[in-house]
This record gives structure tokens, sequence and C-alpha cells, in this order.
């Protein structure tokens, strides 16, 4: 099959197949983030199962893009990795926020969560993980696993790139 008919059986169902990024101006830009944020908020409701790690990562990306400070959160799972809610937890600075692991348990304990798949964003766009992210994150899974509640990952999110802790080894 030639490369062509290739992608043009793959793209029957697609009207996006060949758009071009530097075709679209900046309200069709907008407009397709628009989008995608609602496809993806759909698959990240309540009670849907975390399945496919690449779209945690895309659906963070969009989420955590455009913030010029430092948030921090979690999206809270049951038992069989279905969302049961996604929190912001903590709001900080340009270069940092203060978590405390406390409050994560606390809330973990509320929503009656089994697992957790730690985020935030660098909004310096490098989204690659500090020593003290390390150590912030085996808090977190310290005090978690006190009350059985499973850390699952921790992304680290610039609004080009993410890091997952889980794939790193980190966890």
């Amino acid at each position: 099959m030639k490369q062509e008919e290739a992608v043009n059986a793959r793209g029957a169902d697609d009207r996006f197949t060949g758009l071009k990024l530097s075709e679209l101006n900046e309200q069709e830009k907008r407009s397709i983030v628009t989008l995608a944020t609602q496809v993806l908020a759909v698959k990240f409701r309540a009670g849907r199962a975390l399945s496919n790690p690449e779209a945690t990562r895309m659906y963070l990306r969009l989420k955590l893009a455009d913030y010029r400070n430092e948030v921090f959160g979690s999206l809270f799972l049951d038992s069989r990795h279905r969302i049961i809610v996604v929190r912001e937890l903590f709001q900080g600075t340009i270069d940092g926020a203060s978590v405390h692991p406390r409050v994560v348990v606390q809330t973990a304990l509320e929503v009656n969560a089994a697992a957790v798949v730690l985020f935030h964003n660098h909004p310096s766009g490098v989204a690659e993980p500090s020593r003290a992210d390390e150590m912030l994150t085996r808090r977190l899974k310290d005090a978690l696993a006190l009350v059985d509640v499973l850390v699952l990952d921790h992304f680290v999110v610039s609004g080009g790139e993410s890091v997952s802790f889980a794939e790193r080894g980190l966890l």
C-alpha cells in the first residue's frame, strides 16, 4: 500500500488528518485546544478508569499548560483506578508551591481513594523533576502508604513536555 493510500485509509473518519499547525490562525488554535480539553474532560470524569498513561499525560499538559504559578494536585482513584475526583490542592509562586502531606492524605481519606496520581507544573517550561520534587514524592508515598493509598505516578508538567516518575523509575 502506498503511503498516500495508508494515510487516506487511516484518516477516512478523521476530518483533522493532514491539518497543519502552520495553517491555523490563533482563533482556530484556541478552538482546537478547547475541543481537546472537552474530549479529555469526558475521559477524566468521575467513574472513568485510568487505562492509558499517555492520555493522562495529555490531559495534565492541557490542564496545566497556561498556569503562570506552580500548582500541585492529584487524581484520586478507586481500587480499580477509576477517577473519583481531580483536585488542585496547592497554589504556589512562579517557582514553587508548599505541599503538605497531611492535606493530601486527608483528601485521599475524605474521598475514599485507594490510589493517586500526583501532578504539578513547572511554569519555567522545564519539566525535569528537581531533587525537592523527588523528596516530596517519597514523603507523600510514605505518608499515603500508612493509610493504604497507593501512589501510581507523579507527573511534572510544563507547556511543552511532561515527565512521569513511574516511567523514570523514581517511585
